[in-house]
């Protein structure tokens, strides 16, 4: 290492270190890093460490090792699904360097191309749900679903306490709702639809599911009038790929759901 290096980059000098050392009152700076870090877990051997592997030589023994995997049909469904991505979109898109490059001429920062890349990817979502507004967004469908519980919740006050999840909900989505709810002090209710005729007076919000858990398309105009007339808010978990063939229900207050399908591998 030359002289240079370390004068550009290693920001003590000797003198430093003697003035550390009469400040602290040691003989080495190696007894410091003794008194700093507890010695029962200081490593007694050297680390058996070879030669230097250059990059390319360590990126083509992974890839071997990779290869090694094999790939089987997934039947996992619930919202993650195997997707075909058009090597169009692939290229012209995912791929494209504008969307993380882009910048203007007096702000050059990484956020300008992912910005618009969002105000994107929002306007689908809002022409999709029908909605007037959409984040861009949350981590997964079932803590989206918590967090419409919660705003919902929160919007009304919360005067009411009662949150009712459609038993044919995807698993994950109503584990996590109760997960929230509990520690929130909020009470859910997983209900069956089909028996449903009135509400508690105490529900302040319901989470329907359409494609359901069993992939089937669920018409719940009867259950939303219903919700409406008891002032309930309706949050709609759906699939975005499902509705660029199904139109969303009216009278919705929060749409939730996964883009996995829109391409994103498993």
């Amino acid at each position: 290492m030359s002289p240079d290096y370390i004068k550009r980059h290693i920001p003590h000098s000797e003198k430093d270190d003697e003035i550390l050392k009469k400040t602290l009152k040691t003989n080495s700076l190696t007894s410091i890093i003794n008194e700093i870090i507890p010695t029962n877990i200081h490593r007694k051997t050297k680390l058996d460490i070879e030669s230097a592997e250059s990059e390319y030589d360590f990126l083509m023994h992974i890839n071997t090792i990779a290869k090694k995997n094999k790939a089987y049909i997934s039947h996992i469904g619930l919202g993650y699904y195997n997707s075909i991505t058009p090597s169009v979109i692939l290229r012209n898109l995912f791929e494209n360097p504008g969307w993380y490059t882009q910048y203007t001429p007096y702000q050059a920062e990484i956020a300008q191309g992912r910005l618009e890349a969002l105000i994107n990817f929002q306007t689908m979502v809002t022409e999709l749900t029908g909605l007037p507004i959409a984040n861009a967004s949350l981590l997964d469908e079932a803590t989206a679903a918590a967090e419409a519980m919660i705003m919902c919740y929160r919007q009304q006050r919360n005067t009411k306490k009662t949150c009712l999840i459609a038993s044919d909900s995807f698993p994950q989505t109503i584990q996590v709702v109760n997960t929230r709810a509990h520690h929130l002090g909020i009470n859910t209710s997983i209900t069956d639809l089909n028996t449903l005729n009135e509400f508690n007076e105490d529900v302040f919000a319901i989470i329907i599911q359409s494609p359901n858990r069993f992939g089937e398309d669920i018409d719940y105009k009867s259950h939303i009038e219903l919700a409406k007339q008891n002032n309930i808010d309706v949050i709609f978990a759906t699939d975005l790929a499902y509705l660029t063939h199904q139109n969303p229900p009216q009278n919705i207050d929060v749409a939730i759901g996964s883009t996995q399908s829109f391409g994103i591998p498993l």
